[in-house]
């Protein structure tokens, strides 16, 4: 997950007295607001313990919110860790955030208090003197948060204005004295605005522009000047510098001005750079030296420029010239330290992780292993083979009139690209030239299908075709059958019947597949009945009498018999049997066992007594009609009008009209 460089989307934090209207109203606004003594008090110790709840979840939700928006310092890098203690005191943004986390705490024990107090209130002026007790405590915690609030906003604000900083990325530091030209510089290579003055300590803060180079983004940060003073005696604005040049991976860009216009002596900047040395350690660092159009190296005296050639004895630091005025130098600076720091950070990649075999570095060694350069055999040496060919091709020059000639002068000869078309069939590879502009197209070893025809196929046809004409004249087809007419007859009539069955099971399947949504019941299920199944055994060819009969007998035996064996009902399921009266067909059906074999409501009563039965019913639903009209159970019933009405005492009103009312 990249580091986060920006803390702009941090949300404003409200203080003290709007964060209570935020929860108090919210809480109004989504919780019903009238309760009434005659409730049950179990309604009221819930009306009020939602009350309590909610406010503390809020509250909750809304503190929280403020501990997770701001950065937790242990997370984030170390530059901006120590750019945060510098400008605003990392003890004092802790204890400020703490507060807030003790508070949220707090009020999630009050809550939990109140609300086990909630559950023993015998009337509501209890239940609503407790309620009202817990959003007092509640509303003093938060008020004790004054302070803390406002300090979080104001750090908010200002983390809001500081400048984008990536630490991992390519970047280039400019520091030095004040005044020495630095802003100038970045003025010069990127699009910041940045304000040069002719005056010290202009730059108060860190700024941060942009440069391309090589199709690659570098951040160019020009920090505020630091004076030659210890370290604890360093303002803010100078602590500033410090921390970006400790903690930034860049390039250290030392700017000195050897024409002493900024105000201090060249010998007080070589000090400080002896002085903040220690902090360039792994860093590229070159010497900048401004202001050449007034003074140059070369100017200064004997002593100062071999203290200045001295800082460059080590060899690790590169000394580079400009003029900010006059704009000499600028790019060649930029290109220099640009370069410089590419191929540092390559290097320091390729060595980064552990050391592998041949004390080469981790992610080097890690590719090297898998390299594996192949020798030949016995120690032949093997040279490079060029054509001769080669060797003695001459180069090509447009304006030699012996050029060889390129696709491109062909082109140009025959019309131009639009109008000729190169032939790519002059350069196919086939067995026979002559086969490359074939009509039909090669497909299998330079042939295509007219090479696979034979040429004489038309007369071994013809020839074929005499030969047959001459053996049916001879009566060469014709043999005696060993079958007789009629059983040939019979077996071509039991063939086409069989032909015509398949046909028929065909349709049949293709009508089943094509009812699409309706459902398809299975063959098991379809009831069958005695005289379908006769029909077909016979249209089969079987003799179906027995089976009939014995169908017929099994159905009678089963309708005079209460006990039903399990065979006889599967058969009874199965058809429906011509003979049987309605009665006996019903009688015979199957049934669970704990259905009972007859209706008793219905069973022993003649035709007369059942349609008796069934008024009585219809009038005793017609005396019922009013009852269920006044929504009563029964006469005895007594109807309780409505003591409050839903409109008027459910929750608060919207913001529609009320003439209906």
């Amino acid at each position: 997950m990249p580091a986060k460089t920006t803390w702009k989307d941090i949300p404003p934090v409200p203080t003290a007295q709007e964060f209570l209207d935020i929860v108090l109203s919210r809480t109004q606004r989504r919780l019903p607001t009238q309760i009434r003594a005659g409730f049950k008090i179990s309604r009221i110790r819930g009306f009020y313990t939602r009350k309590v709840k909610f406010t503390q979840e809020t509250f909750s939700e809304k503190l929280g919110g403020i501990q997770q928006s701001f950065p937790v310092l242990n997370d984030i890098h170390p530059f901006h860790r120590d750019l945060l203690n510098t400008l605003y005191d990392a003890d004092h943004f802790k204890v400020a955030l703490g507060q807030v986390s003790t508070a949220k705490h707090l009020i999630e024990s009050i809550s939990r208090d109140y609300v086990r107090l909630l559950k023993y209130a015998q009337s509501l002026f209890q239940c609503k003197q407790l309620k009202r007790a817990a959003l007092g405590r509640m509303a003093t915690i938060l008020k004790r948060l004054k302070d803390p609030l406002l300090y979080l906003d104001q750090v908010r604000q200002h983390l809001g204005r500081l400048p984008s900083i990536d630490p991992n990325t390519r970047t280039l530091l400019i520091c030095g004295y004040p005044n020495v030209g630095k802003s100038s510089f970045l003025k010069s290579v990127t699009r910041a605005d940045v304000e040069v003055q002719p005056y010290a300590f202009t730059t108060k803060s860190l700024y941060v522009g942009h440069l391309d180079y090589k199709y690659l983004k570098f951040q160019c940060i020009d920090t505020p000047g630091i004076l030659d003073h210890p370290l604890d005696e360093m303002n803010t604005i100078e602590m500033q510098s410090i921390t970006a040049i400790a903690h930034l991976r860049s390039a250290i860009l030392y700017f000195m001005d050897l024409s002493e216009q900024c105000g201090y002596t060249v010998q007080a900047q070589i000090n400080l750079y002896k002085s903040i040395k220690p902090l360039f350690s792994n860093k590229l660092v070159f010497i900048v030296v401004n202001k050449i159009d007034i003074k140059k190296p070369e100017d200064l005296e004997p002593e100062l420029q071999a203290e200045l050639q001295s800082l460059l004895k080590s060899g690790e630091v590169e000394m580079l010239q400009l003029s900010c005025n006059t704009q000499e130098g600028v790019q060649a600076v930029k290109n220099a330290a640009c370069e410089r720091l590419l191929a540092e950070r390559v290097a320091q990649k390729l060595k980064a992780g552990t050391t592998s075999t041949g004390g080469v570095g981790g992610r080097l060694g890690e590719v090297m292993a898998r390299i594996h350069v192949a020798q030949p055999m016995n120690g032949v040496v093997r040279e490079t083979f060029i054509p001769e060919g080669a060797k003695t091709m001459k180069k090509y020059d447009k304006s030699d009139p012996e050029r060889r000639k390129l696709a491109r002068d062909v082109q140009d000869e025959n019309g131009g690209a639009g109008v000729y078309n190169v032939d790519m069939r002059a350069d196919y590879l086939l067995a026979d030239p002559s086969w490359k502009y074939d009509k039909v197209p090669e497909i299998y070893d330079g042939k295509n299908v007219y090479d696979f025809v034979d040429p004489d196929i038309e007369a071994k046809l013809q020839a074929l075709e005499e030969e047959e004409e001459r053996l049916e004249a001879e009566g060469y087809y014709d043999s005696e059958s060993d079958i007789d007419d009629e059983e040939e007859e019979e077996i071509l009539q039991k063939a086409e019947i069989i032909r015509e069955k398949h046909a028929l099971i065909r349709n049949e399947a293709r009508m089943k597949k094509s009812l699409k949504n309706q459902a398809i019941i299975p063959r098991k299920m379809q009831k069958k009945s005695l005289s379908a199944l006769d029909d077909h055994l016979d249209k089969l060819g079987h003799d179906t009498r027995k089976i009939v009969a014995r169908a017929r007998e099994q159905a009678d035996t089963r309708g005079r018999s209460m006990t039903r064996s399990r065979a006889g009902t599967e058969a009874s399921d199965a058809m429906d049997i011509d003979s049987m009266t309605p009665r006996e067909r019903l009688r015979s059906q199957s049934r669970p066992r704990d259905v009972p074999a007859t209706n008793r409501r219905t069973d022993g009563l003649g035709v007369a007594a059942m349609g008796a039965a069934s008024k009585t019913e219809k009038m005793a639903k017609l005396a019922q009609r009013k009852s269920n009209r006044m929504a009563k159970a029964g006469e005895a019933d007594r109807h309780i009008g409505t003591a409050m009405p839903k409109h008027l005492f459910a929750g608060k009103r919207g913001m529609g009209k009320t003439s209906r009312r």
